[in-house]
């Protein structure tokens, strides 16, 4: 199986940046094609490959690099699956790709960013870039969903590969997920990411500080590893995270009779007994972030909202009905975090507390269900 090294393809990224020429208004898709001999590799032996929407003016030397999610594959047969699929095979990617959020290039939409060089990187090793079985001013790191976990994992190796002197921040999109029991009481998502981290040879990639005291596949996990990072970071999560509930709380063979069905596809329709045990999964997620520590280094907007991916989306990001913490929006909130205007750690009231949420489930096109 090809694998593929998060620093070995940053690498790769920033030098091909370096030698692109500047033409083009598109945000269209480029591929590494000098990664392939180095095993930097999608599922499928093809190169991996960005989208790239260039700075101008003040932020032309200003980098933001997003890392697509996208779930991970726990075996062989799950890996081949994805090689079918842009979520394993640069070759049936997008050409073109449009950015909104954190990545648009509107000042009224993106006031702190949106004249940054912002990168898409596409994900397709299905190891949340773990996988190996075989020039830059200010930076930010971020990702939602698996990407937001790549964030996490790799926020210091990230930080590593930009000089000295640089400010670097990293930022995790509903990237906190969390080793819970589901409705029938197993460790069905433990299993899943040490399946995983098996898989793809991943616990090498991990964080020996981790590592060394703990199964690799409990490493996977952010509360275990993340008190760790020495980079700034900013955790965006709902705290009612529509993939972990749908994933990790009520997966399907922890449901087999579909009580949860109605309930997972919107939340008003859950039952009370099913609320109180949402509930019972919000405490768990709440417990989990305080491994994180109180460092003023660490920004938090953990909102009530029923959501996955709040970032990458306008109406979540930044709009006149965007969802708010404390009146803030998300995007000012990261913005404030980044230039150091204000810190912000804030946790919502328990759902239905908050009317600003729009509480949508997640595209399982863009985010696939396990």
């Amino acid at each position: 199986m090809a694998g593929t090294r998060l620093v070995q393809w940053l690498n790769l990224l920033l030098c091909a940046l370096v030698l692109l020429k500047t033409e083009g208004a598109d945000v269209g898709i480029t591929f590494v094609q000098d990664a392939v001999a180095k095993g930097a590799v999608c599922l499928d032996g093809s190169p991996p490959a960005y989208h790239w929407d260039k700075g101008v003016g003040a932020g032309i030397n200003n980098w933001l690099v997003h890392i697509e999610g996208g779930g991970w594959c726990n075996n062989v047969t799950t890996c081949l699956s994805r090689t079918k699929t842009r979520l394993g095979s640069s070759k049936l990617m997008d050409k073109e790709i449009a950015f909104s959020g954190i990545l648009s290039r509107y000042q009224k939409f993106n006031p702190d960013f949106y004249d940054w060089n912002r990168i898409k990187v596409r994900y397709c090793d299905g190891a949340s870039f773990t996988g190996d079985v075989e020039a830059v001013n200010p930076a930010i790191l971020s990702g939602c969903s698996a990407g937001g976990l790549t964030s996490i994992l790799h926020c210091d190796r990230f930080r590593a590969l930009v000089p000295m002197g640089a400010k670097v921040k990293c930022l995790a999109d509903a990237g906190y997920f969390i080793n819970a029991k589901d409705v029938s009481g197993a460790q069905h998502i433990e299993a899943f990411y040490s399946e995983v981290v098996a898989t793809h040879g991943s616990a090498k990639n991990l964080a020996p500080s981790c590592t060394s005291k703990i199964r690799p596949g409990l490493c996977f996990f952010p509360q275990f590893m993340a008190q760790q990072i020495q980079t700034p970071i900013f955790f965006v999560n709902a705290a009612y995270d529509s993939w972990q509930i749908k994933n990790i709380l009520a997966p399907g063979v922890a449901d087999p009779h579909g009580t949860w069905h109605s309930c997972k596809l919107d939340i008003k329709k859950c039952s009370p007994n099913q609320i109180k045990t949402m509930q019972d999964f919000r405490l768990q997620f709440l417990s989990a972030l305080t491994r994180l520590g109180t460092s003023s280094s660490r920004g938090l907007f953990i909102d009530a909202c029923y959501a996955h991916c709040q970032t990458e989306m306008q109406e979540t990001w930044l709009r006149d009905d965007s969802p708010l913490l404390g009146k803030v929006t998300i995007a000012k909130a990261v913005g404030d975090w980044y230039y150091d205007r204000s810190p912000f750690q804030k946790i919502d009231c328990p759902y239905p507390c908050n009317p600003t949420c729009h509480n949508r489930v997640f595209d399982t096109k863009e985010h696939p269900e396990l």
